[in-house]
């Protein structure tokens, strides 16, 4: 089964999901946010869409390793997406986390190295993050 990545902000959420066997990741969208419960709705359309087992969340912690700011942020979309799967009968997904540290720094030099230009980075950056995300799983796994 494929798994899908996140890489979960304030104003976007980037996603990404694997191929099939689990060993490449691919960008899918990026979803523009408009509340917690429609983004958490939205993400598990994408879940269902590409029949997903596990959903593997970017984890913002700081450099050192504790708890940033967008740390609680990205808690509390997981526990979203966790209350409504349990409502809507989604059993058997997997949430993960997964160290985002440095991922969209990451995803800019890809994106730099692949000359493309600075406005449409900015379009797409979460969504990169989010296959650098779960790439780092899908090799860690």
């Amino acid at each position: 089964m494929r798994k899908i990545g996140l890489d979960v902000g304030d104003r976007t959420i980037g996603v990404a999901v694997s191929d099939p066997l689990g060993i490449t990741a691919q960008g899918v969208t990026t979803i523009e946010r408009v509340g917690i419960r429609k983004d958490s709705g939205k993400v598990l359309d994408y879940v269902r869409e590409y029949d997903c087992d596990v959903i593997v969340m970017g984890l913002p912690l700081s450099m050192n390793g504790e708890d940033s700011s967008q740390t609680e942020k990205v808690r509390d979309f997981r526990r979203m997406l966790e209350n409504k799967m349990r409502s809507t009968g989604m059993k058997g997904i997997e949430i993960v986390w997964q160290d985002e540290r440095l991922t969209t720094v990451q995803a800019e030099k890809v994106m730099i190295a692949a000359d493309v230009s600075r406005s449409r980075r900015k379009k797409v950056i979460d969504k990169q993050a989010a296959v650098i995300i779960l790439q780092s799983y899908l090799d860690s796994h």
